[in-house]
Parts: C-alpha cells; sequence; structure tokens
C-alpha cells in the first residue's frame, strides 16, 4: 500500500494532512472528489480506501460519490423536475406521493405504455386502497410497449460463457422472433390463459420465450434452474402448468449444468426445448424450438391491466411457496424505476446478475425495453473473469449486482483487469458491505456511483433506492422510490427517531403492488392488524420476509437485513450484518455469517461465526480470539463469540442470498447430536 505523499500532488498531500483542520463535511467531500480526480490512476485500492477512511473518520455517512454538472443536467430525474418546476428531488418526491394520479401519468406518458383500448381514469380507490383499480376499463398486453425503439437498434447483446462470440439482435428482429413463437405456441396446442413454465437460464432465448407466452395471452410461471426436480415439480403443480420451456444445459463456472435431465424427471407436460450443446432425442411430449413456425406479424393477445401475466415464487422451499402474480401493470412499475433511478435511457446498454426464476429478470426485460434501451445478458457465472471481459466488450454503461458478487469479483482482483464504461451501478437482493461498495465504485475511479435498490416482488419493484442527483454514501439508500413512499416502525408501531432501526411498512397503493396471492390470503398476509398511518394511510407490510431499515441523518438509510437476522446478545439488539461486517475486515476472511443459537437450548443467545476465506489462503490459524478482538473494539466488548466454524464456502439460495437459516439448523442438529 502506497503512502498519500506517494500518490497525491504536493498540493492535495499538504491538504489531505490538514484533514483535522477541515471542518464540514462540504468540506471533506470536496477534498476527495480532488484526491479522486488526481490520483486515482496512481492509487491502488487500498491505499485510496485508506485515504478515504481518515478523511472521514469522524463522519456518519462518508461521500464516496457526488454528481457532477453532467449528470445532474441529464438525468431523467431532472427532466421531470424542470416539467414541473421542483427545486429539489425531495420537494419532487413529496409530489409524486401527494399527487400519485398525475406522477403516474405523466410516467406512463413518458415511457411510453401503448393501449389496445385506454384508460378512462387513473387510479379509482372506491374499493378502498387495498384493492384500488388502476388504468380503469383500459385494454393492453404490456409486451406492445417493448418495441418503441427504432426497429434497427440494438435491443439483446448475448454471450455464454466460455466463447467471446457476441450475439445481438435488434428491436425489429426481437419482434419478429417473440410474434414468431407467440404464434407457434398457440399453433402447437396451447391456448390464451394457459400457464407455461421457463426453467432455463438468462439468454435471448428465454427473454423471447417470457414475451412471447404474454403476447399470446398466456401466463409465465417463473422457475429458477437451480432447483431440484422435486421443486419444479411442486411448482407445476401448483399452477397447473400446461407446459415447459426448457434447454439442455449451459456452462457455469466451467462445468457443463445438465437441465432438460431435471425436467424429464420432474414432469411429462409438453415441453419446449432449446439446445446449445447438441440436439436431443425427442421424446413424444417434446418441441424443439427450431420447429416453432409461427407467424412474425402477430397481434397481441389484449387483457385487462390487473391480468396475470407471470408467476414468481418466494424463495424459501421449507414450506408452500407463496405463488405471487405480476400483472400487466408490474412492468409499469419497473420501468419508472428503472427511469428515474437507474436512470437508464435509449443509448444505455443495462445487464443485471440475476436468473431467469427471480423476479430481477422480468424486473430487466421491462426496465431496459420499455425505456428503449439495449440489454446485455451472460448466460454463466456472472463472477469470473470471463464475465468482467463481457461488460468489457458490450461497453455496459449501467451494471446492476448483488452484494455477495461484488465480494466475488474483489476476491477474483478485478481491478486494473478491464476497462469499464459504467456510468451507474446499482445493487439489490441482500444488504451491502460499505467497503465492498467501495470496491465496486473503484472499478471505474469513482465515476459511477452506486444505486442501492430494495423492494420485493410483491411491490413489483423498489420501496427504497438512490438517484444520480444525490450523493452516494457506500452501502446507504437516499430516498423513498418516486410514486411511494412508506413508515419505519418499531415493535409498538411508532415511528423511529433517526439512528433507530425499524420495521418497513408500505403506504398504499402503487402501482405493480400485488393484490391477491395465487395461493394464500393476501389481506391476512400484508395488511391484517396492521394500525393506520400518521395521516390515515393504510399500511402494508413490506413483502415475504420483512425488512428492517435504520433511519440515518440528512435523509440516507441503511438495510439491516431481514427482521428475523436481528439478534439478542447480552441484552443487547443488533443485526446479524453488523457483527458479519466487522469480521469481513479481517484480512483472511472471504466472507462471513453470524447465527445466534440458545445455551442449550434455552437461555441467553450465544454467538456462532460461520467463516470462508479469501483465494489462495489455506484454512490456517485463525482464532477466535482474533474475531474477538476485531468485535470488542468495533462493536462491543458484550458480545461474545461461542464458537468459529469454517467452511469451503457459506450456503446460499437460488438467489444467492445467505442461508443463515440452514446455518442454525445445521449447528443445532450437530450439537443435539453431540
Amino acid at each position: 500500500m502506497k503512502t498519500a505523499s506517494e500518490i497525491l500532488t504536493p498540493q492535495l498531500a499538504f491538504e489531505y494532512s490538514h484533514i483535522a483542520e477541515k471542518k464540514t463535511l462540504e468540506e471533506k467531500v470536496s477534498l476527495w472528489m480532488k484526491i479522486v480526480q488526481d490520483a486515482r490512476k496512481e492509487a491502488d485500492f487500498e491505499s485510496l480506501l485508506d485515504i478515504y477512511l481518515q478523511i472521514f473518520k469522524n463522519e456518519e455517512l462518508p461521500i464516496a460519490w457526488m454528481p457532477d454538472e453532467k449528470a445532474l443536467k441529464e438525468a431523467n430525474i431532472t427532466s421531470l423536475m424542470k416539467e414541473l418546476n421542483v427545486k429539489t428531488y425531495q420537494d419532487l418526491h413529496k409530489w409524486s406521493v401527494e399527487n400519485r394520479e398525475e406522477f403516474w401519468e405523466k410516467t406512463i406518458e413518458r415511457i411510453g405504455i401503448k393501449f389496445h383500448k385506454p384508460y378512462n381514469k387513473m387510479l379509482d380507490l372506491s374499493k378502498g386502497a387495498e384493492d384500488p383499480v388502476w388504468l380503469a376499463e383500459a385494454e393492453m398486453n404490456i409486451t406492445d410497449s417493448c418495441f418503441s425503439a427504432d426497429a434497427d437498434h440494438t435491443a439483446i447483446i448475448s454471450c455464454f460463457e466460455g466463447t467471446s462470440e457476441l450475439r445481438k439482435v435488434n428491436y425489429g428482429e426481437l419482434r419478429k422472433m417473440i410474434n414468431r413463437v407467440a404464434s407457434g405456441l398457440l399453433d402447437n396446442g396451447f391456448e390464451t390463459g394457459d400457464n407455461l413454465v421457463i426453467y432455463m437460464p438468462l439468454s435471448l432465448e428465454s427473454i423471447v420465450a417470457y414475451l412471447a407466452i404474454i403476447r399470446a395471452g398466456m401466463i409465465v410461471v417463473s422457475v429458477a434452474d437451480s432447483y431440484s426436480p422435486s421443486e419444479l415439480s411442486k411448482r407445476i403443480a401448483l399452477t397447473k402448468a400446461k407446459g415447459i420451456i426448457t434447454c439442455d444445459g449451459y456452462t457455469y463456472h466451467g462445468k457443463r449444468l445438465t437441465i432438460l435431465n431435471k425436467v424429464r424427471e420432474a414432469t411429462n407436460i409438453k415441453t419446449l426445448i432449446n439446445y446449445y450443446f447438441e440436439k436431443p432425442i425427442k421424446r413424444p411430449n417434446e418441441i424443439l424450438w427450431e420447429e416453432l413456425h409461427g407467424n412474425e406479424d402477430f397481434d397481441a393477445i389484449a387483457g385487462k391491466p390487473d391480468d396475470v401475466t407471470n408467476i414468481l415464487f418466494s424463495s424459501g422451499t421449507a414450506k408452500e411457496p407463496k405463488a405471487i402474480p405480476f400483472t400487466h401493470l408490474s412492468p409499469i412499475k419497473c420501468a419508472s424505476d428503472g427511469y428515474y433511478h437507474q436512470d437508464i435511457k435509449p443509448l444505455d446498454i443495462v445487464t443485471w446478475t440475476t436468473g431467469m426464476g427471480w423476479m430481477m429478470a422480468p424486473w430487466l426485460i421491462y426496465a431496459v425495453f420499455l425505456n428503449k434501451a439495449t440489454l446485455a445478458v451472460y448466460t454463466g457465472a456472472a463472477t469470473d473473469l470471463g464475465y468482467g471481459k463481457f461488460i468489457e466488450q458490450t461497453g455496459v454503461t449501467i451494471l446492476g449486482t448483488i452484494p455477495s458478487v461484488v465480494k466475488a469479483w474483489r476476491n477474483n482482483k478485478f481491478e486494473n483487469k478491464f476497462n469499464w464504461k459504467v456510468r451507474a451501478y446499482s445493487s439489490t437482493g441482500e444488504p451491502s458491505n460499505a467497503e465492498d461498495n467501495f470496491y465496486l465504485m473503484s472499478l471505474t475511479d469513482f465515476k459511477a456511483p452506486v444505486i442501492e435498490y430494495c423492494g420485493g416482488t410483491e411491490i413489483g419493484g423498489g420501496y427504497i433506492a438512490g438517484t444520480l442527483v444525490q450523493p452516494a454514501s457506500p452501502a446507504t439508500f437516499t430516498t423513498a422510490a418516486l410514486g411511494l413512499d412508506f413508515y419505519l416502525l418499531d415493535k409498538d408501531y411508532e415511528p423511529v427517531r433517526y439512528g433507530q432501526i425499524g420495521e418497513v411498512f408500505i403506504v398504499s397503493p402503487s402501482i405493480g403492488m400485488t393484490q391477491r396471492l395465487l395461493n394464500g390470503d393476501h389481506h391476512e398476509e400484508y395488511y391484517a392488524g396492521i394500525p393506520k398511518g400518521l395521516h390515515g394511510e393504510i399500511l402494508r407490510k413490506h413483502g415475504d420476509a420483512f425488512e428492517t431499515i435504520e433511519r440515518l441523518g440528512n435523509t440516507f438509510y441503511k438495510s439491516m437485513g431481514r427482521i428475523d437476522d436481528i439478534m439478542n446478545l447480552g441484552g443487547v439488539k443488533i443485526s446479524y450484518l453488523e457483527i458479519e461486517t466487522v469480521i469481513n475486515k479481517h484480512p483472511k476472511i472471504f466472507e462471513s455469517a453470524a447465527i445466534s443459537v440458545p445455551e442449550k437450548n434455552q437461555g441467553p443467545e450465544k454467538l456462532v461465526m460461520f467463516y470462508s476465506l479469501k483465494k489462495g489462503i489455506t484454512e490456517g490459524n485463525i482464532l477466535k480470539t482474533e474475531f474477538q478482538e476485531l468485535i470488542s473494539r468495533e462493536l462491543s466488548p458484550l458480545f461474545k463469540i461461542a464458537e468459529i466454524v469454517w467452511m469451503d464456502s457459506l450456503p446460499r439460495t437460488a438467489s444467492n442470498k445467505l442461508m443463515r437459516r440452514e446455518l442454525k439448523k445445521q449447528f443445532m442438529t450437530q450439537h443435539k447430536s453431540d
């Protein structure tokens, strides 16, 4: 690691040496911006991180990125502010909530949503906020709005792991491909209203299949291809699916994953097969992708705005998964968030490290195509160097990911290996680590912020986010999503103050939020027993696992994880995330997971740490005392570690979320047998 004097100009080195004299946050931010512009090519990551931490060591909210004049002038948000003659972002958000009908009307106009029959009322609340009617009397098919870009504008750039060959499809070609599949499905015995499973990775073909099913008036059933045959079979039975679209397999982390065999084990419903390796021997119930010869001028089947277009599932497998519907309204929320918060424009090339079975896949499809941009699709492992090369080759400008992937990039030393053109990152799926977030920004010399983004399938997008017109502090949010608001409430349903942690409750209604579950009582799940807001608002729970957020100063927020990720150690409540953030600072640690278990199945909770090591480091001499020293110094000596457990890698769900419950179950089972 280089010293400040080695990487800074004499003038900046002098200013840095007198950092204690800079009294205001604005002065410190100004110095940091100068250092980033001057020293980013000379300084290694560790040196910059050290300088950054020293500059902001006494600040609760260190600022790593500030919007420049160009970003402020050209942002989509700025355009709306000018139209409304609104001076500050805070005023814009307030307006979007207080005038939600006008906000969504303007958003629909800006994005260019198309209708077969126009709506006669934007929002009808005659049935109450729990059951609003959006776009009353309209008829539509949301796929019509996916082709507003010029026909020769590139729609998709795709690539498979293990190859540098890029496949490019423009909007005109994409529309014809989707039409052929949509009409081909009808020609092969499927009917409007049928449920069809997609069980394959994110790829050009799976995107075509997704939009084709909806265009034909059918319903997509999204199932992650990592699920076992039994879990796939469970979801087919739940939805009474008439068919399934899959592939023979694909390459991931250098290994060939087989998909078709799992489908054949799970079901005998009609199967449409893409093949990427070799042409399979067909069975009687199977159709090959190349055999679909539908009409490329097919007209979309229109329906009501709240007709179901896509069934997604909660990620847990311990009980029957919740079947959560997307409608023609949900994509409007996806596109709105992408337009305002990720600032997607027609010239952008956008990607996200997600899978076809998860909410962020349809979010990505709609956020890109409804905003007339280009979608970059990598079929393979996003943690490997091949993915980094793909981002460089395609010129991705907006890169969405999840924190665990960023951690892997850092472990694989992505720095100085690529020339990325990213102007905005976005992160979702799990709470971010501030240092890894800082690392992500360093990959493009701090020219791009990380837009933290948190929401849920039931919301159709995010409820809390960042923007390109506000400062970025690593691993923090800056605003509720436009057109939506929320409360942070304590256990007594009282609003929390600054510095306190609260549970998230969404203010209803918001376009795209679910109004029913397909296999559960929607009211009981989200509304029952929840008091009204301070001004009489109808509040609903966040989603499947209730999120906790810490309210920081100056409108900033920090995710503290799910509400069941809060532990009680020595009489003090603390989130697992806070413990893990400290342990992850150990120079040998790749990632860690904290769990709390009762002492001999009763009494106070004790802290157990699971951990994996950085690449190239063997199991070695990690001592519990080293972890304890970190926690005692940076958190509290009251937090005593009972045990540490080394693992090659920590278990994650198919959507890459850390499985603390599984670790706790394993630990409890093992110690019960002991």
